[in-house]
This record gives structure tokens, C-alpha cells and sequence, in this order.
């Protein structure tokens, strides 16, 4: 068994507790980039990342056997299990739950609403056509949106109005979904993207799919391509996770 861990100071002290409970035979510590794996010691039966990534390295697919499984976090919202294919050439597995874990180092945490959305003045107003309680509470559409939207941040919360949200994409755009005490939703836009639009689109796209829920949802991680899956790797709708 082969542990990776890029801070030579933990790599060390995770080896001496490993030694000290005398599973250090057992465990092989060693430095470096956990998204390079250790080639020196593959294949591997298991790939397991106790981080979450936004893109599974290829290279947990290289090492791994032909049927090995890889279990990874994915995203901010769930975690993965894939089987690596015979041939060698992709890893194909559904989501397994929510999950949360920290970002692989270097990722950097993004800006808050606050800061994106500055002091300028909105951009677009009108109003949100659609009841807003599921993006607070349904679990299965709040992962699709992340699916279909993998830049957009989206946080909830609730006052004696109703269910107020705020969007935005870490760089410049931002959205503010604001109940009023007649029952209705405010819709406040800035930046050069329209996101309430955008999670209009993903939204209906997600109820013409079926609303599937978090467990309906895999992955498919080829050489030179990633993608999100609903229903059926081959037949279900896809959403590609990046370049």
C-alpha cells in the first residue's frame, strides 16, 4: 500500500504513526503530487484522494489495474467511484453521495459574493418567475447545477420573506435572488454573464432529463476528456466537465 502526501513535514510524521503502530511495513509514505500518483508502485487495485477534484488525474487511471476502482471526492458536492475498463482506457462509475472535503492544494478558495460583486451597480433587474425554495432545499437539483455549471458558486438562506440566493463565478458576474414580502423573488444581475439565465437553462434542462437525482448521475474520464453523465453512460444526457 503506497500513500502520497505533498508536505514532506506530514509525509514524515504520517510514516512515523504508521511505524509506531506497526503498520509501517505495511504502508509506504511517500512525498509528492497526490494528482501524479506514484507510478514506482503501480498498478494499484485501489485508487483512493481524501481531496476533492474538480478533474480526476489521468494518471489514477494509468495506475490503476484493468477493473481497479478509483474513489475520489468530486467537485463541491459529491464523491465518485469509478472502475477503470478493460482495455485500460477510460474509468466509468456512478456518484456515490454528498460529500465536502478540502480542494487539491493550489485550487485556492474562492472570492465571496461580496467581493465579486463590488460596489457597481446592477446590470439587469426583474423578477424570478419560478418558486426558489428547491435551489435551498432539493439536494438532486442543487448537484446538477453544480454539474451543469461548474464555475457558478450558489449560496442560500432563508428569512421571514421566503428563500433568498446569491450566485456568482469567481471572476466578475454575479446574481442576487432576493424574496419580498409580497411573495415574489427580485432578480438583481451584474457582469458580462446573465446567471440567473444560465441557471434557468440548467434547471430546465434538469426537469427535461427527468429531475435525476444525485444517484443517477456518473462519470466517464477518458485521455483527453471528462464528462457528467445522467441515467446512462452511453445514452443519457452529458455534460463535459472541461477541457
Amino acid at each position: 500500500m503506497t500513500s502520497v502526501e505533498v508536505d514532506p513535514e506530514l509525509a514524515e510524521l504520517a510514516a512515523a504513526r504508521l511505524s509506531a503502530s506497526g503498520t509501517g511495513a505495511e504502508v509506504h509514505v511517500r512525498t509528492g503530487d497526490g494528482g501524479a500518483g506514484w507510478r514506482e508502485a503501480a498498478p494499484y487495485d485501489r485508487v483512493i484522494s481524501t481531496y476533492a477534484v474538480d478533474r480526476v488525474p489521468w494518471a489514477w487511471v494509468e495506475q490503476a489495474r484493468p477493473g481497479g476502482r478509483i474513489v475520489t471526492p468530486w467537485g463541491r458536492l459529491g464523491h465518485v467511484a469509478l472502475t477503470v475498463s478493460e482495455d485500460g482506457g477510460s474509468a466509468s462509475g456512478r456518484m456515490q453521495g454528498l460529500a465536502q472535503f478540502m480542494p487539491a492544494q493550489g485550487t485556492g478558495a474562492a472570492p465571496d459574493f461580496t467581493y465579486v460583486r463590488g460596489t457597481s451597480p446592477a446590470g439587469h433587474e426583474g423578477v424570478f418567475d419560478r418558486d426558489p425554495s428547491p435551489l435551498h432545499s432539493n439536494w438532486h437539483l442543487r448537484f446538477a447545477l453544480r454539474v451543469a455549471l461548474p464555475e457558478v458558486r450558489l449560496r442560500t438562506a432563508v428569512d421571514e420573506d421566503g428563500v433568498n440566493a446569491w450566485l456568482h463565478d469567481g471572476v466578475s458576474s454575479w446574481a442576487a435572488l432576493s424574496a419580498t414580502a409580497g411573495g415574489g423573488t427580485a432578480v438583481h444581475q451584474g457582469g458580462p454573464l446573465r446567471l440567473v439565465d444560465l441557471l434557468e437553462t440548467a434547471w430546465d434542462r434538469w426537469l427535461a432529463a427527468e429531475s435525476p437525482e444525485l444517484y443517477d448521475f456518473g462519470m466517464t474520464v477518458e485521455p483527453t476528456r471528462q464528462y457528467v453523465w445522467a441515467w446512462d453512460a452511453v445514452t443519457g444526457p452529458r455534460w463535459n466537465t472541461g477541457p
